[in-house]
């Protein structure tokens, strides 16, 4: 019996890869840059190499989006247990479930950081030029790189990261939906953003005071976030727009309620994207899957691009 996300990955699969230079995907809808963050599709990590790049631009590809955050867990190696995770907290720990790990779990988790570390280190930026390449090549840009700057980085590792970007070709990197920078962290990386001269988007929550330490800091809001914590996602954009680098674009309830599919829950999406595409802001919104859809992340994606793609088209 198959799991509809087996089904998904098999689905995936027989779809062929975009053929080379075929043109960079437009998903720009009024002036308006629309695209999805490769986290949605976490179902397909599983090892480094150019087989998961292929399964991530044949989603991308499949949801018609020509604009995505690359998150580091889509291009880095599965944990030693086989799992794909961020060789850190797991997602469920980030949304405030802590499951009970045995002294076996903590012993590979630790292993998995350390493997992950030297992973870092020794992997060469030709890795990562070859990754840009394929997205290239598909027509997809990538327009930021995610990473968890977890406390427990090195300066060398801090300092890795940012030549990865660099060999991806990106000047912006993200703070992690799993792994968020801490303020004590963001005082860390603020001198690697000055010397590599790449602007590192700080959660809301820490954003004033990390843009105090560096002109390179910048914001990336969650809208769906802003919410789910009763803020106005609307004021917010507001009053910090040219700050914003981009945003992540999901639907939640008030009073830190659950994901919905796109509509269904309380973050104004449209009053959102309508305020960007009336002021003509150069803010991408990127479309960040999470709630528990009934389809493939692909279908899911597709169909939550489709909804901000008639927000934007809908008359006033």
């Amino acid at each position: 019996m198959y799991s509809r996300r087996d089904l998904g990955k098999m689905a995936l699969a027989a779809l062929p890869l975009p053929l080379a230079l075929a043109g960079p995907i437009d998903s720009s809808v009024k002036g308006v840059k629309l695209g999805v963050t490769t986290f949605s599709f976490r179902d397909l990590r599983r090892i480094a190499g150019q087989d998961n790049v292929d399964d991530i631009v044949r989603a991308v590809t499949a949801c018609g989006a020509g604009e995505i955050e690359l998150n580091s867990t889509n291009i880095e190696p599965a944990s030693a247990s086989g799992q794909p995770s961020a060789f850190g907290p797991t997602y469920g720990a980030a949304r405030g479930v802590h499951p009970v790990l045995t002294p076996g779990q903590i012993g590979i988790r630790k292993m998995d950081r350390e493997n992950l570390r030297r992973w870092r280190l020794t992997t060469a930026d030709s890795y990562y030029r070859a990754v840009r390449r394929t997205f290239d090549d598909a027509g997809i840009d990538i327009f930021a790189f995610t990473l968890g700057f977890a406390d427990d980085f090195a300066d060398d590792e801090i300092d890795a990261c940012f030549n990865q970007a660099k060999a991806l070709g990106v000047d912006l990197i993200v703070s992690s939906p799993v792994v968020a920078m801490t303020l004590p962290m963001a005082r860390r990386v603020a001198p690697f953003a000055e010397k590599h001269r790449i602007r590192v988007a700080a959660p809301p929550d820490i954003f004033a005071a990390a843009l105090a330490m560096s002109k390179y800091m910048r914001v990336n809001p969650d809208i769906g976030q802003l919410t789910a914590a009763n803020h106005d996602a609307v004021a917010y954009i507001e009053q910090n727009h040219q700050n914003i680098t981009h945003l992540h674009v999901k639907d939640r309830k008030r009073n830190d309620g659950a994901s919905e599919p796109f509509g269904d829950g309380d973050t104004p999406i449209k009053r959102v994207l309508t305020l960007i595409r009336d002021n003509r802001w150069p803010i991408p919104a990127l479309v960040e899957y999470e709630y528990p859809g009934m389809g493939a992340a692909v279908e899911e994606v597709k169909k939550c691009l489709d909804y901000m793609r008639s927000c934007l088209t809908q008359a006033a």
